[in-house]
């Protein structure tokens, strides 16, 4: 179950809204003030972030422009405000959603629950979309590699081929099935080019490229991605 951090000055207020998630099954925490809120959203692995506007010492604004900053966490602000440029604001800090004191607390758990379920549709999405393997990532939309974390400019033809062996990690892949899926129908004649791109591929994943331990030669068949490398 999803763990709920609570940034409210109102201690009132922040338990009853704990008392209610937490008899939804939520696991929650609470912090009283803006600083101490900072500091539980940098250590704790929250699923949602319910955040008043108006806060002792950091304001909601501020931890929400720092959380986009850090994080994809979901946030619902909270505020005795009711004008649209606070909540144009909020939304514009990366806020999820907005709800105005006083509300109905039903209506505050059908919110919790509508940001979370839209968060997770979205997160699935995205994993859909990627492709790991120790600590190369492949993204699928963005058309981008990453290798421990740093971005690797990849012509078309290379990031074919990996994302190929990404995925089919582990299985001995004959030359021939590389050449027909990465170059398609033009591929006859092309096993010269195909052992370029392997040099230039390994060059940019392996550790040691005269030595690979990720793309490994299977003699007299292909080439096998060795996914933790």
């Amino acid at each position: 179950m999803k763990r709920i951090l609570i940034i409210e000055d109102e201690r009132p207020l922040a338990e009853a809204v704990g008392f209610s998630l937490e008899k939804e099954g939520f696991q929650v925490d609470i912090a009283l003030d803006g600083e101490s809120g900072w500091k539980k959203c940098l250590e704790g692995d929250y699923g949602l972030v319910i955040l008043d506007l108006m806060l002792p010492g950091m304001d909601g604004m501020e931890i929400c422009r720092r959380l986009r900053r850090e994080s994809d966490v979901p946030v619902i602000m909270l505020t005795a405000k009711d004008s649209d440029v606070d909540k144009v604001l909020g939304l514009e800090m990366g806020a999820d959603d907005y709800v105005t004191k006083p509300f109905n607390m039903r209506e505050l758990l059908a919110r919790v629950r509508a940001v979370l379920r839209r968060s997770m549709g979205e997160r699935e999405a995205r994993e859909e979309h990627l492709l790991r393997a120790g600590d190369i990532e492949l993204d699928r939309v963005r058309h981008e590699v990453r290798v421990g974390g740093n971005v690797v400019e990849m012509p078309l033809m290379e990031y074919r081929l990996l994302e190929l062996f990404m995925r089919h990690p582990g299985k001995a892949l004959p030359r021939e099935y590389l050449l027909s899926q990465v170059w398609e129908g033009d591929y006859y004649g092309q096993s010269k080019t195909l052992e370029v791109h392997i040099r230039r591929l390994r060059e940019k994943i392996e550790a040691d490229p005269s030595q690979p331990s990720r793309i490994v030669t299977v003699r007299g068949v292909g080439y096998r991605f060795e996914a933790g490398g």
